[in-house]
C-alpha cells in the first residue's frame, strides 16, 4: 500500500477512530498518509448540503481574506498538527497535511483522487437523524469512492 488518506476532524469520535488508524497502519505500512480536514462554513443544518458547485464557488471567494476564514485556516491546522504530531511519535510513514474547503464528502473524494490515496480511512460518528434525509459524510464517501474505504465507527 502506497498511499493512505486519513479524514480528520475535531470531534472526540474522530480521535477515537485516528486511534484504530494507527493501529492499521501500523499493520500496514503504508509508504505515504495524507491527513484531510475539510473546513466547513455554514454549520450544521439541512441547507448547507443544498449548496451546489456555483454557491460553494461564490462562498469561498466572499470569505476569502476574511477574519473569519483566518479563523477557519487557524483551526484547520491545529487539527491537522494534533494528529500529524500523534503520527510522527509512531514513525510510520511520511505525512502530508491537506486543508480542503466545501463539502465534506465532496472533498475528501477530491483529496483522495488528487493525493493518489490507495485507501480511505474516515470515521462514523453513529446513530444520527441528518443521514435520513442525506445521509452521512462517510456513507457517502464510501459509495463514490474509486478506491477501498475503511470506515471506523465509533
Amino acid at each position: 500500500m502506497n498511499k493512505v488518506l486519513i479524514a480528520v476532524d475535531e470531534t472526540k469520535g474522530s480521535r477515537k477512530a485516528f486511534a484504530t488508524c494507527l493501529s492499521f497502519c501500523a499493520c500496514m505500512r503504508p509508504k505515504a498518509i495524507a491527513l484531510v480536514y475539510v473546513e466547513k462554513f455554514e454549520g450544521r443544518s439541512l441547507i448547507d448540503e443544498m449548496l451546489g458547485d456555483a454557491e460553494m464557488a461564490t462562498l469561498k471567494a466572499v470569505l476569502k481574506g476574511t477574519a473569519y476564514q483566518a479563523t477557519l485556516d487557524k483551526k484547520a491546522k491545529s487539527v491537522l498538527q494534533y494528529y500529524k504530531k500523534l503520527l510522527a511519535g509512531t514513525g510510520l510513514a511520511a505525512v502530508k497535511t491537506v486543508i480542503k474547503k466545501g463539502h465534506p464528502a465532496d472533498e475528501v473524494l477530491k483529496a483522495a483522487k488528487e493525493e493518489k490515496a490507495d485507501l480511505i480511512i474516515i470515521g462514523a460518528r453513529g446513530k444520527r437523524t441528518s443521514h435520513l434525509f442525506m445521509g452521512s459524510v462517510s456513507r457517502e464517501v464510501a459509495d463514490r469512492a474509486e478506491v477501498p474505504v475503511l470506515i471506523v465507527k465509533q
